[in-house]
């Protein structure tokens, strides 16, 4: 038990931390001065460092307070990845370069406790940090050698009231506009109910189905498969549908992109559900692990429609809108991370994801009534580009 509260702990301050660091530098590379790249290259060098004592450290608190450090540095991506996006690709293709980076919401942490699982049992629980810092290194060469710099205001220098309003435009647009609220607090939802779903997972296949670290560790790939399928499906509904239609019709309202995230909030619960009353071990595990893929393919639609609807609605505020989802997100899903397996525990795994699945029918509602009156939300809102 104290072994499960350490690891918790050590993943809230990892994720609390990823909602503070884009703070800062989320908001640095709208300063033209800055751009991009000095604020990936800056912040990834610097979490690479902290790789090594985090493999090495003997002090419990020292190595919390590494996490924290690693994951307030290794925000960038989830920071400004988007809006990295966004100056690359035009509108109409935007949607592709998205889908990729959507899809590392999902699949980078069920990758993760794949390679980890076995590590640990072979080779100590140390084992898995240094496999961070191999997989750095190797980052650090395609990044700091191939990585241009697409920030396309990168060339004049700006007034430090600049550096002021950049650093408050996150909250200023999460309070006033009513659209990136709404956003936001389905994105932290979603966000919460998928690392709160990760902590049931030692708690059903060892004792349901006598899976080992390992074997559990190989339980998160499906995870994997769910965000695989959704990409699949999501680039097929642009090849298909979405870009001949705005060739042929010209761009639709921006409610429109809304569509995926509509699907996926009624595909989301119902994958939880499965999961919930499935998870038992008269039922062979492929069947739950089904309705965990069926459930990351509803969470991929759900923030690709989403992130999707952001930018084109607001393309001077990407970044910033980013940032401010980045907090909101990541600090909820920080919370849900201690409570989780309290909660499962004394509500039993089929009842507490039962709640899970019931919280997630809330965005159903939400996203219908965004796509019926964002318009005219959006025509109310001084940051809105129609």
């Amino acid at each position: 038990m104290a072994s499960d509260k350490a690891s918790e702990l050590g993943l809230a301050l990892y994720v609390l931390a990823y909602s503070v660091g884009p703070l800062i530098f989320g908001p640095l590379t709208e300063i033209p001065a800055i751009g991009r790249n000095p604020v990936y290259y800056l912040t990834f060098i610097v979490f690479f460092a902290l790789s090594f004592p985090a493999a090495t450290i003997n002090s419990f608190g020292g190595l919390l307070a590494v996490r924290f450090f690693a994951g307030f540095f290794g925000s960038v991506g989830i920071a400004i990845g988007g809006a990295s996006i966004g100056d690359i690709f035009t509108v109409l293709y935007f949607p592709y370069g998205l889908g990729w980076w959507v899809l590392s919401f999902w699949a980078g942490p069920a990758i993760g406790p794949t390679f980890a699982g076995f590590a640990a049992m072979a080779k100590g629980w140390r084992w898995p940090l240094w496999e961070i810092v191999l997989i750095c290194a190797v980052m650090a060469i395609f990044l700091l050698a191939l990585t241009p710099e697409t920030s396309s205001s990168n060339i004049l220098l700006r007034r430090s009231d600049v550096l002021i309003a950049a650093l408050i435009r996150p909250f200023e647009i999460t309070i006033k506009d009513p659209s990136i609220f709404f956003v936001n607090l389905y994105t932290a939802l979603t966000y919460a109910i998928y690392f709160t779903f990760f902590e049931v997972f030692p708690l059903v296949f060892p004792p349901f189905y006598g899976f080992n670290l390992g074997q559990t560790g190989l339980a998160f790939l499906a995870c994997e498969v769910g965000s695989i399928l959704a990409l699949i499906l999501y680039f097929a509904y642009l090849h298909l549908y979405m870009i001949p239609d705005n060739i042929r019709n010209g761009f639709r309202e921006q409610e429109h992109r809304l569509l995926p995230a509509i699907f996926g909030s009624f595909v989301l619960p119902v994958g939880l559900f499965i999961f919930a009353w499935t998870a038992r071990a008269s039922i062979h595990w492929i069947v739950p692990l089904i309705g965990v893929a069926i459930f990351v393919l509803g969470q991929y639609m759900v923030i690709q429609g989403l992130f999707m609807y952001v930018p084109v609605s607001y393309p001077q505020y990407a970044a910033s809108i980013f940032t401010g989802n980045d907090l909101i997100r990541s600090a909820v899903a920080t919370g849900c991370i201690l409570a989780a397996r309290p909660m499962f525990i004394n509500l039993g795994v089929h009842k507490g994801v039962t709640v899970l699945a019931g919280l997630s029918i809330i965005g159903i509602i939400g996203t219908l009534l965004m796509y019926k009156y964002g318009k005219s939300l959006r025509a109310k809102s001084k940051f809105a580009q129609n």
